[in-house]
């Protein structure tokens, strides 16, 4: 066979398998979804615990995506600017949350800050109730998406070097000044990426939530557990209404992701050109 037959078939195989697992059930949500009509979707987002799990979502996201985002500059920046014992363990312990899985982390979490937990006795006494509100929802959001902003940046600062910035601390240049006009606008079109995964993420995460929201309806349930306990009461086609609305968000989350890679890739070349330029 061919090179060029078995590229073709490579390419149908794959176009296959990401068809199966990736459009066909999108397909189903969102006809499921309007099955009965534009209205009646509108009217299941507009319910009342649906309105609240949209409104937590957003919350939870709006807190853990920014912490996230400042931790994983200062881990990326700490890793690849510096060497030191136990940069491995560092980089081992961001990547953590990749490979424990998110339910285990939730029962850690009851295990320190529930009621029976090490600090429960503790933060009861002094009125402060993580576990079963919203502090234990944002920690497990924090913990499962922490590496990813880290993980987007490591590479290109490892690839940028530190150059630039040595030149401009020699110059005179302050850290914030060196920071904010030399590394920050490098590192922008990924630092986007990277805070775009993490917020697809914290808006759809399960498992480490589930753990520690308690499940109750209209005050710890975020969009995900919404639906799962609108799918357990048989009412699929609320839950497939707010799937779709998940589904929406993804779509939009990679599609961003895609225009911030290409204007990324476009600074990198009009960098490249006023190099050549200059030269």
């Amino acid at each position: 066979m061919s090179s060029r037959g078995s590229h073709l078939i490579l390419i149908a195989a794959t176009l296959l398998v990401v068809g199966f697992m990736l459009v066909l059930p999108l397909l189903v949500v969102f006809s499921e979804a309007l099955a009965q009509g534009w209205d009646f979707l509108a009217e299941a987002l507009r319910e009342p615990d649906a309105q609240a799990a949209i409104r937590l979502t957003a919350l939870v996201a709006a807190i853990a995506v920014p912490v996230n985002a400042v931790i994983g500059v200062a881990a990326a920046w700490c890793l690849t600017h510096f060497s030191f014992r136990g940069r491995k363990l560092l980089i081992g312990l961001i990547e953590l949350p990749f490979a424990v899985s998110p339910v285990i982390s939730g029962m850690v979490y009851v295990l320190l800050f529930g009621l029976q937990g090490w600090f429960g006795p503790f933060l009861m006494a002094h009125g402060v109730k993580i576990i079963f509100a919203l502090p234990g929802i944002v920690i497990a959001t924090v913990f499962v998406t922490l590496p990813f902003v880290a993980r987007q940046l490591m590479p290109l600062m490892q690839a940028l070097g530190t150059e630039e910035e040595q030149a401009a601390l020699t110059l005179g240049a302050s850290g914030w000044q060196m920071f904010t006009r030399i590394t920050l606008p490098r590192i922008r079109w990924a630092l986007l990426t990277g805070v775009l995964l993490c917020n697809a993420r914290a808006m759809g995460e399960f498992g480490a939530v589930s753990v520690v929201s308690g499940h109750i309806r209209g005050a710890t349930n975020t969009m995900p557990l919404h639906i799962e306990i609108l799918y357990n009461e048989y009412n699929l086609p609320a839950a497939f209404a707010m799937a779709a609305l998940l589904a929406l968000l993804a779509i939009a989350t990679i599609g961003l992701r895609l225009i911030l890679e290409w204007q990324g890739r476009r600074a990198e070349v009009r960098g490249q050109q006023a190099i050549w330029v200059n030269a």
